[in-house]
This record gives C-alpha cells, structure tokens and sequence, in this order.
C-alpha cells in the first residue's frame, strides 16, 4: 500500500523519575501514547515502532517535578496516505450514494456516487445491495468486499478521514482485479511478504497500546494538565 512508509527519526522522549529503573519501559510507554493518532510532526500517523536508547546519559529539566530528556533512535511505521495514492479497504456499508470502507482496520475512507465509475450499476437487494459492473456481472462491490481505490483527499483533523475515488484504472474489487488486471496482479506477487510483515507489526502495537490505555484508565496520569505527546519532542 503506497500510502505505508518506514521512517528512521531521532527523538527525545521525557520519563518521569519514578520510571528510572525501567527507562527504555518508559520511552515504549511514551511512544505507544502516540499510537493510530495524526501527528504533525511525523506527517503521518503512528503504527509501529522499534527504539533503542542512545546511550546511559539524559538532561534533567528544570521544574518542580525535574523529568528527564532520553535521546532515542526510532524506526517508524507511518500511514500517510496523499492525493492520487491507492489504498485497499473492507466495505463496511454501501448505499445508492456511497460505499463506505475502513483501511487498516483503523481508518474511515467514503466514496460518493460522483467518485463511483460509471460501469458500475447499483442494484438493491433486501436490506442492503451491491455495485455490479455492466460490462462484468463478476465484477461486484458489497459489504464485506476488499477494494482497491484512489485517495481523493485527506483530512488530518479527522485523524486521516479519506475520501476516495473508484474512477481511475486499477480500482474496484480486489478480488475481480487480482484475476483480471495483469499489474495489480503482478503487485500482489512482488508485495506479498511485505504486507505480512506490516501487519504483524501493526497487530503487535495494537495489542500495546490496547495494553496502555487499559494502564491509563486504572493509574492518575504521571504528569497532570498535560498532554501525554508533549512528552516526545523530534531532535
């Protein structure tokens, strides 16, 4: 998925005295605060990572509660989807005027009727319905289908909302395309592995940060009136 990238970051990430004995616990927990949420900073949204502490020493700020600074070195998984990318998603609800996806399993992505390609026809059927292709009855779009389609814009205030489009070459059912379409098949081939490997690493984070909220609801927050991300800084 184009929209997925690695990044290598240099950060400085400020522990609480009472998480000395633990440190590189500490920096995990600080990091994993930042987990499937829209950061700035990274242009991008937090999926994985991997750190290692740059050495034993770290500057003491000034304060009445003197947290420390730790130099770390971060490998990133970051979602960053733009304008024109492709992405992959589930259909989760579908209409006469939109199809509605979530990719990653995280992030909402809507397609109106103005962004669904002509060639597609929707057809109701009791409760819910479908978009069957006119030149290819095989060529179906429902509830539940993986789909493949264009990025048409980008909310970041939403934490990445996307619309999207099933305009351009290459998009609909992924299902159809692998069999019908020689370069999205040629891309499954090549990028198999890597998927795999991504969503292993985002499935570990999640458990994590699930695992970190479940410690914030039952602890007071180490550093009170303040946010939690102010606690990593990009050097």
């Amino acid at each position: 998925m184009e929209a997925l990238r690695e990044a290598v970051a240099k950060l400085t990430v400020y522990v609480h005295p009472s998480n000395a004995a633990d440190v590189r616990r500490a920096v995990a927990r600080q990091l994993s605060a930042l987990l499937f949420s829209y950061e700035d900073r990274f242009d991008g949204v937090l999926l994985a990572h991997e750190v290692s502490v740059e050495g034993e020493k770290a500057k003491i700020l000034n304060g009445l509660v003197p947290y420390f600074g730790v130099p770390v070195h971060a490998n990133l998984l970051l979602f960053s989807p733009q304008p024109d990318m492709i992405l992959e998603g589930k259909v989760e609800m579908l209409g006469k005027e939109s199809v509605h996806a979530i990719v990653l399993g995280v992030f909402s992505a809507a397609i109106m009727s103005d962004d669904i390609h002509e060639k597609f026809k929707f057809k109701r059927k009791g409760g819910g319905g479908k978009f069957v292709s006119r030149s290819d009855k095989q060529h179906v779009i429902k509830r539940g289908s993986m789909i493949r389609f264009s990025v048409k814009r980008v909310d970041t205030e939403m934490n990445c909302h996307i619309t999207g489009s099933l305009i351009p070459p290459h998009t609909g059912s992924m299902l159809w395309l692998s069999v019908h379409d020689a370069e999205y098949a040629s891309e499954i081939n090549s990028g198999k592995k890597r998927s795999r490997d991504i969503n292993i690493k985002i499935e570990q984070n999640e458990q994590e940060h699930r695992t970190l909220n479940n410690e914030y609801s039952m602890v007071d927050s180490e550093r009170p009136h303040k946010s939690r991300k102010r606690n990593v800084e990009e050097r």
